[in-house]
């Protein structure tokens, strides 16, 4: 089962900016004016920022017990803890964004109106893609200016120095709000 964790960085982009395309393009349709659409792809944007950290603390953190759970535990994240150079397994993979997308536009569709919903939708599509991209290039990338290098300092943080703080990916946001900001290094809990 392994082998369908593993996914090169393109695909992401190439499969799923495309989808972003057509869902903003159908709230344009619906008599949506631009500004209107760039505030509700904001608004997913946001809204995927929150689900990010949320996903990343709780599903992909989870304390898992048993022998089934352990191994959709490791299969899901524990492998990128345990590889987290390993190119191919830095983005999720297409067939399981898929899956995970039907409860979601669901849940969108309820919360919004059929005309917004698929702005909102491809707002927070984008902002998953923006997530993928973002943590691939954290782990391989070499950025030289801030913000990229602080964020890639403070990703690289939760993998090699204290796993439980830091689950916000593309921002800090979500850590400071909900309190799970690492310590400074050097910190001492004494």
């Amino acid at each position: 089962m392994q082998f369908l964790t593993r996914t090169v960085w393109w695909v992401i982009p190439v499969i799923w900016l495309p989808v972003v395309c057509w869902c903003v393009s159908r709230s344009f349709m619906m008599g949506h004016t631009l500004p209107e659409i760039a505030t509700m792809v904001i608004t997913g944007i946001f809204v995927w920022t929150l689900l990010e950290y949320t996903l990343h603390r709780f599903l992909f953190h989870i304390k898992t017990k048993s022998y089934w759970g352990n191994t959709a535990h490791y299969l899901l994240h524990g492998c990128h803890h345990k590889h987290p150079m390993d190119g191919l397994r830095l983005v999720f993979p297409p067939a399981a964004t898929a899956i995970l997308c039907i409860p979601f536009w669901n849940l969108v569709l309820l919360l919004a109106t059929p005309s917004t919903a698929p702005a909102l939708f491809g707002g927070g599509l984008l902002g998953y893609v923006m997530y993928d991209c973002t943590h691939y290039y954290l782990h391989h990338g070499q950025p030289s200016k801030d913000p990229a290098r602080n964020l890639k300092r403070y990703h690289l943080n939760h993998h090699f120095r204290i796993q439980n703080k830091g689950f916000g990916i593309t921002s800090s946001l979500w850590d400071r709000v909900f309190v799970t900001l690492p310590p400074p290094k050097g910190y001492d809990k004494s």
